[in-house]
């Protein structure tokens, strides 16, 4: 008995070594798999799911929308059209726009709108008239075309009475329809034109009383009853 204990002892400690290499054998293929594992989802220079998800979420974020164009709430502009002598007149409301040109003989209305500071107007009558400015500075900076000719003119904003009035009637079974221009003169009173026309024919008009211009007035032997451009700008869009 006591000559087999040392084979004993001898037989267990293979025994034990044989066991932790097997065990060592066996934990080493599992570290590797979980490496190659780890490798196969986040190969070397691509992005992981994770990462690609969050790009494609941020590339579908909707772009900004534009800004909406801004509109002039309410302004008045009232100048000289050089070159001419005449005047020239434009009112905005809410980005809605009417203007009048007249030197006492040629005359025209003209309507429109105005959209971040550019003013487009059309003529009434004729298409084919036009008014074009750059509204900015305290004025309307721009050209007016009527007849076939063209004129500058600067014109800074105003403020009543000075502005716009227009009146209308019938007469005879014609329409009359009456136009003025009132622009303050530094000097002291006030710039006044305006005409009116029954029809074709064109008729002179009294002025307008500058402390009262809407007050009424009597053109070929008919009272009208001038409105200033609040009272019309509606009819005319």
């Amino acid at each position: 008995m006591s000559r087999l204990g040392p084979f004993i002892t001898l037989a267990a400690g293979a025994v034990l070594a044989l066991g932790l290499g097997v065990a060592s054998i066996t934990a080493t293929p599992a570290a590797e798999n979980t490496a190659a594992g780890t490798a196969a989802e986040a190969p070397s220079g691509e992005e992981s799911p994770a990462e690609q998800n969050t790009a494609e979420e941020n590339t579908a974020q909707p772009s900004p929308t534009n800004t909406e164009a801004k509109k002039i709430a309410k302004a008045d502009y009232g100048g000289r059209v050089k070159g001419n002598g005449g005047l020239i007149a434009i009112s905005i409301r809410n980005g809605k726009a009417v203007g009048y040109f007249c030197d006492g003989k040629t005359e025209s209305w003209f309507k429109g709108n105005e959209s971040d500071g550019d003013l487009n107007l059309t003529g009434v009558a004729n298409p084919k008239s036009t008014v074009t400015a750059e509204l900015g500075g305290g004025q309307a900076k721009g050209w007016v075309a009527v007849g076939g000719r063209k004129w500058s003119f600067v014109a800074p904003t105003i403020v009543k009475p000075s502005g716009l009035y227009r009146a209308t009637a019938l007469v005879r079974g014609a329409k009359l329809r009456a136009g003025w221009i009132l622009v303050k003169n530094p000097a002291g009173g006030y710039y006044q034109v305006g005409t009116a026309f029954v029809g074709e024919e064109q008729y002179d008009i009294p002025e307008l009383n500058s402390d009262q211009p809407t007050a009424p007035v009597t053109v070929d032997d008919t009272t009208v009853y001038p409105k200033d451009v609040d009272g019309f700008i509606e009819e005319m869009q």
